[in-house]
């Protein structure tokens, strides 16, 4: 409202402007009340906020304390690797273990300097003190980098020495007990039909018929004895860097002669990049053979074999997957037992000894099978955490679900 100078000097005039005035003082003190109400709620907020903020940082505070606390405490070493494979943080059973320095350094020295080699299990290492540490690893989620857990098993490794020493010698009561059976009955079959080789009238096919004989009973003795010779040293295997392509064509060659009398076809597939690992490749590819040569028995020499090797996280896995008659829901949980056998001529040692080579190389097998709709075997090797490796891991959610699948798909 605009007033003109000249009209208040009439009292009317005069009034009406002190009204304007006084409603003009209220609506600024009424504007300054509500600045003042909020900016005093906005200051009990930010109180509240800075109060919640730090109640959070002491809360993080103390639990990183807990945290420190508690790995400083702990029996067992742990060790936290960024991205590029060296050491961030470290806890003083680490340090005990490994000594000085380890802060700041790149862990294939620590590991070189520190371990010696003489182990069979890829999960353990022993130190040059000989102490016997168990060495695992796992990833930090997003971040790039690992933590390493160390725990010293020495008592516990040599515990577990003594039980396997005296299980294995009631096994080898049992292997002695059955092996005159096993050993005979192959050998009493080569001894007969070299007996006709004697025969001066025999014609060549049928001296050519029973040398074969002979030599497939001769074979089958060899099978057996090999067989007691590997479970009776409990798979105690010298072992070196393997490349895994190199193996997969070691099991090539070694199954051709098992497949140019039977009409079955073998696929092989691998990752598609290079990876090494610590094994032994002549036992492994035993190991391939021996679930080769049983399906190839249990389909009558007629069936669909997969190889299928694959990487998952920190392992190896290989898969025989077969579209055979399968194995029986009763006698699956069986198979790995020594002696225990379904054939009238087995020897009841060939998964037992597979069971033994795989965990002789700190891994573990599986059976994935329905009568009927053929048998997976999955065989899962570790990748040490200092073994070089090449390449990236894929991760499968569920690789015994999808190899059960994929088996499913090709038995229909």
């Amino acid at each position: 409202m605009v007033i003109d100078s000249s009209t208040l000097d009439s009292p009317e005039n005069l009034k009406q402007a002190f009204e304007v005035f006084n409603q003009l003082s209220q609506t600024l003190t009424h504007s300054y009340r509500a600045l003042e109400n909020q900016v005093a709620r906005l200051n009990e907020e930010l109180a509240a906020a800075r109060s919640e903020r730090v109640q959070t940082l002491m809360e993080k505070e103390k639990l990183a304390n807990q945290l420190q606390q508690l790995l400083e405490a702990l029996p067992g070493g742990v060790i936290v690797l960024d991205g590029e494979g060296r050491v961030v943080e470290c806890n003083p059973a680490a340090v005990d273990l490994l000594g000085q320095p380890l802060l700041g350094e790149l862990w294939a020295e620590v590991a070189r300097r520190s371990f010696v080699s003489g182990l069979d299990n890829p999960h353990q290492r022993r130190l040059k003190d000989g102490k016997i540490i168990s060495l695992s690893a796992r990833s930090l989620g997003d971040e790039p980098g690992q933590i390493l857990l160390l725990a010293d098993v020495s008592e516990m490794r040599k515990l577990q020495d003594l039980v396997d020493q005296h299980r294995r010698l009631s096994a080898m009561g049992e292997m002695v007990a059955s092996m005159a059976h096993q050993v005979r009955t192959p050998l009493s079959a080569a001894i007969l039909y070299a007996s006709h080789l004697g025969n001066d009238q025999l014609d060549a096919a049928r001296r050519k018929h029973f040398t074969a004989r002979v030599l497939e009973r001769l074979h089958h003795l060899e099978r057996q004895v090999n067989d007691m010779l590997v479970f009776a040293r409990e798979g105690r295997l010298v072992t070196g860097l393997v490349e895994l392509d190199d193996l997969v064509q070691q099991i090539k060659n070694a199954a051709q002669p098992h497949l140019a009398s039977s009409e079955a076809v073998i696929e092989f597939s691998t990752p598609g990049q290079p990876v090494t690992f610590q094994g032994n490749a002549e036992a492994l590819t035993g190991v391939v053979l021996n679930l080769l040569t049983n399906a190839l028995e249990a389909s009558g020499g007629c069936c669909r074999i997969q190889v299928h090797c694959r990487l998952e996280d920190d392992c190896i896995c290989i898969s025989v997957i077969d579209d055979g008659p399968g194995i029986e829901e009763s006698v699956k949980n069986r198979i790995f037992e020594p002696f225990f056998t379904t054939r009238a001529n087995g020897t009841g040692l060939g998964l037992a000894v597979v069971d033994s080579i795989v965990k002789a190389h700190g891994g573990f097998v599986r059976c994935d099978s329905t009568a009927g709709r053929g048998a997976a075997f999955h065989i899962y090797l570790p990748i040490p955490v200092d073994t070089p490796f090449t390449g990236s891991f894929c991760r499968d959610s569920n690789p015994l679900q999808a190899a059960r699948t994929e088996h499913d798909l090709h038995s229909n």
